[in-house]
């Protein structure tokens, strides 16, 4: 493959051949996404712990996305996956911007340490309502004192009931802003410090019930310029390249922060075709640079059925990066080509999204929507995850709130857009034929 000139990347000075940006193409792109996100099958018998380490931490919101992540990457089931989380192997924790993800133990305490500013933003919204630090100060010793009392995992109401006066209401100006009582942000700090952790009220991931535990994790080796920089390199290992903007969205990083971080990684900026095109440029790691240059796309189809917020979207928000261009112009699709969140979940190969899906725990089955019909091996892709989610979870909910009766008409639209086409494809044989 041809390159062009040898740069340095801005901290190491070590080369990096830089592959022509002709050559990387959205379809070239997506496939080394894939690739890097653990989804070829490279990841097959790795352990929770090495999934998340490789592909990245996995977005849970009461959903059913962090046991997809595992089992589509290491065939790893619910049990384990519950039993990791017992034992301390994994957990949910809050993490870069505040938000829950599911990780391994290794980036536990640098993980919470950015997670931190989101705890110190709710402190505010309730200082804003007249609360001083003290009185949060005093009501997370109460809330550790209780634990320390307590026979087991306390859920938010019993730790109320508990403290009793020592939780203030924070009446109609606080439930407009989100903060009903002073007790969520207590325990939002206590949980950013790791002094305490949620527990999941019945051991599962997917519901979003919990109480809480007393935990004492050791602080972080990391000062916080630190923990930005490895949350950086972590990052673009498990994309494999993003632009500037896509890891600021999901860092939460200034442009500053950015620029400091992007530079102490050594990150290279890549041109590719479409950023020769008026689009940005990817920032990547040395060593991934090469790899690339000699990457080469399966040739073989590599399918996958993937919950919306998985890693290969969640990290980049670039759903629509991952449709082909004669994708993008069906009719059903409609505006959804143009959206960062699918509002269903994507069936792909080799990192193209070739269908959408939902599951229907009435019928037990998934209905999904195939843009240009099955293979066999989607059929049986299909089928293995269909029965995955019988057997371990009994229905495939997206985030907390999500049901049966909520998706019904995401369920209907894809039935009668697979019907549509599968009408469609009749009526062209039969064309055909004719012909």
């Amino acid at each position: 493959m041809s390159t062009l000139p040898v740069t340095t990347s801005p901290s190491t000075n070590a080369p990096a051949i830089l592959p022509e940006p002709e050559s990387l193409t959205p379809e070239r792109l997506r496939a080394w996404a894939w690739h890097r996100q653990g989804l070829d099958g490279s990841l097959a018998g790795c352990t929770a712990e090495q999934v998340l380490a490789r592909a990245g931490w996995a977005r849970s919101v009461g959903g059913a996305n962090p046991y997809l992540t595992l089992f589509a990457r290491a065939g790893i089931r619910r049990e384990q996956v519950d039993a990791d989380v017992l034992a301390h192997r994994i957990l949910e924790l809050p993490a870069a911007r505040g938000c829950t993800y599911v990780l391994g133990r290794d980036d536990f305490a640098w993980a919470l340490q950015l997670g931190r500013d989101a705890a110190d933003s709710a402190f505010k919204v309730v200082g804003r309502l007249g609360v001083d630090r003290g009185e949060i100060t005093l009501l997370e010793e109460q809330v550790v004192h209780t634990l320390a009392e307590a026979e087991g995992p306390m859920d938010p109401r019993q730790l109320k009931d508990e403290l009793g006066d020592s939780v203030r209401n924070l009446g109609e100006e606080g439930k407009k802003k989100g903060a009903t009582t002073t007790l969520p942000t207590a325990l939002g700090i206590l949980q950013s410090d790791g002094r305490i952790r949620r527990v999941p009220a019945n051991g599962r991931l997917d519901q979003q019930r919990y109480a809480y535990e007393l935990w004492g994790l050791p602080p972080s080796d990391l000062d916080d310029e630190d923990a930005r920089v490895e949350l950086m390199r972590r990052y673009l290992g498990w994309t494999g390249g993003a632009t500037f903007k896509q890891s600021q969205w999901f860092t939460a990083f200034t442009v500053a922060q950015s620029k400091a971080a992007l530079a102490a990684v050594g990150a290279v900026e890549v041109p590719t075709a479409l950023s020769a095109a008026g689009g940005d440029t990817l920032w990547m790691l040395p060593d991934d640079v090469g790899r690339l240059a000699a990457f080469e796309e399966p040739a073989g189809e590599q399918i996958q059925l993937l919950a919306g917020t998985d890693s290969l979207f969640l990290l980049r928000r670039n759903a629509a990066d991952l449709l082909a261009d004669d994708d993008r112009d069906k009719p059903a699709l409609g505006s959804l080509a143009l959206q960062a969140d699918l509002p269903d979940h994507p069936i792909l190969d080799r990192g193209r999204i070739i269908g959408l899906w939902q599951y229907e725990p009435a019928k037990e089955r998934i209905v999904s929507w195939l843009f240009h019909g099955p293979t066999p091996a989607v059929t049986q892709r299909i089928a293995e995850v269909e029965a995955w989610i019988r057997e371990d979870l009994g229905d495939f909910r997206a985030f907390s709130l999500d049901s049966p009766a909520s998706r019904q008409k995401r369920i209907d639209a894809l039935a009668a857009s697979a019907a549509a086409a599968e009408a469609l494809a009749g009526s062209s044989a039969a064309g055909g034929t004719a012909g």
